[in-house]
This record gives C-alpha cells, sequence and structure tokens, in this order.
C-alpha cells in the first residue's frame, strides 16, 4: 500500500489514526477521498455526493493537498470559510506533515478601508451615537489588526450600520490612486492569495472573480488545478445574482453620499455639484414611493402596469445621474475620490438609461426588488446553467462538486442542468454512516388539512405541540414563510413552557447558542436554518417542517423560467419545482442527526407527501427511517429520550 494514497492515509495504520483523538475509519471518506485523488489525475470533474457524517471535509482536504497542485476551495458561507481555514487545514497538514502556504480570501466589503475610514471620521458629525461609538472601536482596532478582517472585530455587529462606511466597493474603490494603497488589506489579501497553494474563498467571491470589471487590482484569483465546491447545491442561485444585471438605488444614494464627502475633502468648488446630489437623493426617495409601501419581488412588466410612470421617472433620475456626471467631469481634477465618482456616476446614467430606454430580451427576466427605503431592478438568466457552462468550460482543470444533497432520488440530473454541468463527468454517492433506521422516527401526521387551507395554521400549531412538548422542547420548527412562523411564535410563546428562540431576533450565531445551552428550548426559523445548522448531542431532539418547501411560482424569476419550460414543452413542475423542493427538504431534514449517538423524530406537516403522486419522490428521497402516523407512539419515543437525558 502507497503510503502516499489516501485509503492508507485515511485508514486503520495511516497517520490520522494514530494521531487524531477520536478519529474512526470510516469507509465513505475513503471511497470518497479515493474517487477525487483519481479525478485529480485524470483532470476530470467529479460530482460526490456524501451523506452526513462520512466526512467529506477530509475526504478532500487529503487527496487535494497531498497533490501538490494549486486549488482552490469554494464554500457555502464564510463560516465555513474560517471554519477550514483556521481549524480543518492545518489539522490535516499536521497530520500529513506537509507544508502548504494557505490563505484565507473574502470579498472586499470585509475589509476595513482606510482611505473610507479616514472620510468617514471628517464627516462624522451626520452619525448618531451608535454609528460615532462603532467608528471609534474600529479605529482603535485599526491600529492593531494584521488582516484588517472584520470578523475579528467581535465588538462591532457584522450588520453594523457602520460598516459600509469603513469598507469599499468594486463602484467606490480607487485602486491604485489610494494614498493607502501600500497598506491595504484587500490589496495584501489578495497578494497573499496570489501566492498561496491553497486558496479558501466563497461561491459569491468565485462568481464575483468571473463577472466583475477589473477594478484596480487586477485579477482576483490565481488560476488553479483543482477546484473544489463545498455545499455545490448553492452554486446556481448564487451564480444568478452574478450573470444578470442589476441598477441599484443604494449604489445611487452610496455615490451622492461619497460626492459630499470627497467635495468637503478635495474641494472642487463646483458650485451645483452638492445641490444636484440632492436634487438626486429627493428623486430616489419619490421613485421609491411610487413602487408602494411593501416590501416585495415583483415582474418589471407588473410594476410598470401598476405604476406607468416608472419608466418616466427612471428616464428623470438619468439626466439627473448624467448632469452630475458632467458636474463631476470638471470636478475631477480636484482629486481621486471625485474623480472615481464621475466614472461611478457615467456608468450608472447609462445603466439606468438603458433600464428606462430598453425591454430586456427573451433570455432574462427583468424583475424588481423593493425594499424598506430602496430598490433594486435585476435582468436575472432565464436558463442559469446556459450561462455557467461557459465558466465550467476548461478541460484541464479538475472541479470536485461535492454537497450532502446534489441529486433526487439518485438521480444527479437535475444538479447538473441548473449548474451547466456538461460533458465528460462522473457523479458517486456515499450514504451517511449514520443508522437512521434505530436513530431516528419519520412522522407524518394524518388529517391534516391541505397547506392552501386557513386552516392550515391553527392545525399546525395543535399538532406540533404535543410533539415538543413530549420532547421537552429541544426543537427545531421550520418554516416555509415568516408569516406562519410569526403565528406560530405568538401562540406558543403565551404557554410560557419553552424558551422560544426566533430568527430575527438577534444574530443566527448568537440565537443557537442561546438554543444550546437553554432547557425546553424551541427554535423558530425560515429557510436560512434549513442549512449550515449543526446542533449535535441532546440539545436538539425534534425537527418539525410545516409544508414541503417548493418555491412560490408567484415568485418573478421562477415564474418567468416555469413559463419558458412550459412554452419548450418541458414539465415544470416535475422537472423544476420538485426537485428544487427535495434537495431543500433533504437539507433541512439534515438537522436532526448530526452524530451516530443522536436520535430523534423528523416531523413533516404536509399532507402532500400522501395524498399526491410526487409525494413518494420526497418520501424515497429520505434516509431509510421509522415511520409513524401514530402521535401517542411518537410521543412515547420523545419521553424515552427526554428522560434518558434527565437521567444522564
Amino acid at each position: 500500500m502507497h503510503s502516499d494514497k489516501a485509503d492508507y492515509l485515511l485508514g486503520e495504520d495511516g497517520p490520522f489514526a494514530k494521531q487524531l483523538s477520536g478519529f474512526k475509519v470510516r469507509e465513505a471518506q475513503v471511497a470518497m477521498a479515493t474517487a477525487i485523488e483519481e479525478a485529480i489525475v485524470d483532470k476530470k470533474s467529479l460530482l460526490a455526493e456524501s451523506g452526513t457524517g462520512t466526512g467529506k471535509t477530509f475526504a478532500y482536504l487529503v487527496p487535494t493537498l497531498m497533490s501538490e497542485r494549486r486549488t482552490l476551495v469554494s464554500t457555502g458561507t464564510k463560516h465555513l470559510q474560517e471554519q477550514l481555514f483556521h481549524r480543518d487545514i492545518p489539522l490535516v497538514l499536521d497530520a500529513l506533515a506537509i507544508n502548504a502556504k494557505v490563505s484565507l480570501l473574502k470579498g472586499r466589503s470585509n475589509y476595513l478601508c482606510l482611505h473610507r475610514m479616514m472620510l468617514a471620521r471628517g464627516s462624522s458629525r451626520q452619525m448618531d451615537k451608535t454609528q460615532l461609538n462603532d467608528l471609534e472601536l474600529i479605529v482603535s482596532w485599526s491600529a492593531r489588526t494584521k488582516s484588517g478582517d472584520l470578523g475579528d472585530l467581535s465588538e462591532v455587529a457584522e450588520d453594523a450600520r457602520i460598516r459600509p462606511n469603513v469598507t469599499s466597493s468594486v463602484d467606490n474603490c480607487i485602486g491604485q490612486n489610494c494614498s493607502f494603497f501600500e497598506d491595504c488589506y484587500v490589496n495584501k489579501a489578495r497578494k497573499e492569495a496570489l501566492a498561496s497553494d491553497v486558496i479558501v474563498v466563497n461561491h459569491h467571491l468565485y462568481f464575483a472573480d468571473k463577472s466583475l470589471k477589473e477594478d484596480g487590482f487586477g485579477a482576483l484569483l490565481p488560476e488553479v488545478e483543482t477546484v473544489v465546491f463545498d455545499e455545490a447545491h448553492q452554486l446556481p442561485d448564487i451564480a444568478a445574482n452574478f450573470l444578470g444585471n442589476s441598477f441599484s438605488s443604494w449604489q445611487v444614494m452610496e455615490l451622492c453620499v461619497d460626492t459630499r464627502a470627497a467635495e468637503m475633502q478635495e474641494k472642487s468648488l463646483i458650485s451645483k455639484l452638492i445641490p444636484s446630489t440632492e436634487a438626486i437623493d429627493k428623486t430616489l426617495a419619490d421613485t421609491r414611493l411610487s413602487l408602494g409601501l411593501n416590501e416585495r419581488r415583483v415582474a418589471w412588466d407588473e410594476l410598470v402596469n401598476e405604476s406607468p410612470a416608472l419608466p418616466k421617472k427612471l428616464t428623470n433620475l438619468a439626466e439627473e445621474l448624467q448632469e452630475l456626471a458632467d458636474l463631476l467631469e470638471r470636478a475631477a481634477v480636484a482629486g481621486e475620490g471625485l474623480s472615481r465618482c464621475h466614472e461611478r456616476a457615467l456608468e450608472l446614467a447609462q445603466s439606468c438609461h438603458r433600464l428606462a430606454d430598453q425591454q430586456s430580451d427573451d433570455t432574462q427576466v427583468r424583475w424588481v426588488e423593493v425594499a424598506r427605503r430602496t430598490f433594486r431592478i435585476h435582468e436575472t438568466p432565464l436558463n442559469v446553467g446556459g450561462e455557467l457552462s461557459a465558466y465550467f468550460g476548461n478541460q484541464e482543470q479538475t472541479r470536485v462538486f461535492t454537497s450532502a444533497t446534489l441529486s433526487v432520488n439518485g438521480d444527479f440530473t437535475h444538479f447538473q442542468q441548473l449548474a451547466g454541468i456538461s460533458g465528460e463527468v462522473s457523479h458517486r454517492s456515499w450514504d451517511s454512516p449514520f443508522d437512521y433506521y434505530n436513530q431516528a422516527v419519520l412522522y407524518v401526521p394524518e388529517g391534516m388539512p391541505s397547506p392552501k387551507s386557513d386552516d392550515f395554521d391553527a392545525a399546525l400549531y395543535e399538532r406540533v405541540l404535543p410533539i415538543i412538548r413530549a420532547s421537552q422542547g429541544a426543537a427545531f420548527v421550520l418554516f416555509t414563510s415568516f408569516r406562519i412562523m410569526q403565528l406560530f411564535e405568538q401562540r406558543i410563546s403565551e404557554l410560557d413552557e419553552f424558551a422560544v428562540f426566533m430568527q430575527g431576533q438577534t444574530s443566527k450565531r448568537e440565537l443557537l447558542a442561546s438554543f444550546r445551552k437553554s432547557e425546553n428550548a424551541v427554535l423558530l426559523g425560515t429557510m436560512s436554518f434549513w442549512e449550515g445548522v449543526d446542533v449535535a448531542g441532546d440539545a436538539l431532539r425534534c425537527v418539525v417542517i410545516d409544508k414541503l418547501p417548493f418555491e412560490s411560482p408567484f415568485d418573478p424569476v421562477i415564474k418567468a423560467r416555469l413559463n419558458k419550460m412550459q412554452e419548450d414543452g418541458d414539465n415544470p413542475f416535475m422537472n423544476y419545482q420538485v426537485p428544487r423542493a427535495v434537495i431543500t427538504l433533504r437539507q433541512g431534514m439534515g438537522r436532526l442527526i448530526r452524530s451516530a449517538q443522536d436520535k430523534g423524530v423528523l416531523m413533516l406537516c404536509d399532507n402532500r407527501l400522501r395524498t399526491t403522486h410526487y409525494g413518494r419522490v420526497f418520501l424515497d428521497s429520505l434516509p431509510r427511517m421509522r415511520r409513524s402516523n401514530d402521535e401517542a407512539k411518537v410521543c412515547a419515543f420523545l419521553e424515552r429520550l427526554s428522560s434518558q437525558v434527565s437521567e444522564s
């Protein structure tokens, strides 16, 4: 047996078994690592579906690190990025006794911008006490930090309003003309990545590198021989955000703020400059007001029918932006800040004119995202896979797409089409090593009304309450809508029996920490809690899912895609909606069993699992569990689990 092969390294006589406390040899992990090893040698693509508990992280890190080929690892979230960089990769490098230069690279909005921090200090009179306090914390921290990664500054919240004032964007970065260029944290992080053997990024940054224009730094990411996409099921949706076009009122607002700040510092003395930005602010507010009070996502054509004056308002806005650009062209000689604002105003004016004057072509859907104070107009590709296929055209590069949920009942076709993966590609699937049949019970209650009926909300509460009482909390209740979640929270909080935590009350990290340490805890969450959440052990014994997670057919992008499939003679429901919902359901179900010792109940409250022909597709895609429709038996099972926890 070769001592540099994955099957040895992850086997009984390998370094991990000898050096890592608690390490157990897993057949699926060894098999997956061997398949990736072969893909790297052959420079082929591999779809690697790896069930919960197989150890997929080590399974891809061992062969990629041993290959000594430059590798990019792209993850679904910043949290997973940090876990890989700070914990997993150092462990593997140490066990393998090899050296490799590894870098962590995030999007520019995660790094402190020294130039914008100084601008913010110069305009601090416009800030409230919270912003001023956060700014001073950042200024103090800036003298100590080496990386400039604001994620290391725990005293300032991730969603703090000061963040846009002290970070740069592609729009407002002045690149090599910045007086802080040599000390720039984004610049340093990218230089380090270019010189590294392994670069850890996230999917957003991967697609930003592929689609965004040059921004003064050159390439974001180096050329690599191997790319590993972890949580690859997220790729198509994340890619869609970068493959289209958009125009945001926030970009315009930020331009006006930056113009005023640059004028204050560089003093062009163009008298109409500041009044021009104030006129644009007024036009933006008027345009937003015309879109209605409610936050929503709505098709462009539908919105224009509601507000026929919208194209005219955009034309007026475009003309005002052009006037600002003309003023800034004269002001640009005063400094780099005003010069960059000129470029931005010109680009935004052109983008706004195009949206006002032209209809999108039939390969895209145009829609509007209306937020509380802002709006964004999007043009999103109908066929994301077709666009993505161009990204994955380099046949000399090994690509590994891995996740616990890539297939629908063993079939990878849906994911391949959405992700634009064609040509010669292998796909393998390794089941979870967990004994779901003895560790978990699937409970689908009988007699539930249709999810569309008016009495569903009340029935859901009545059927779920006995279950979470039997489990003494220790439950996630996952919802497909905020409305149902909020109604449920109102009713369960009135009982004063449980420690109830609901998405939106505080950060995701703080909610999970409070849930883990509280007794009788019930956590209520929508889609952001269906994946990427790991609560192993006795803290979680029950996962409840209200409905099959179909995406809203009224969402403008989904609706347009379904209509296009229908026109092409395809079956949009069975070939698009069902597969996507199956993958989401499998992610939600994956929250329940996180270790070989975990036991619990998965409660699915949607009667369509019983009454429709496609219900079988969902059930067959779940791991083999004991099934019950008897509430008394399920409660008895949970009560035994709860009593065992109490006794221990």
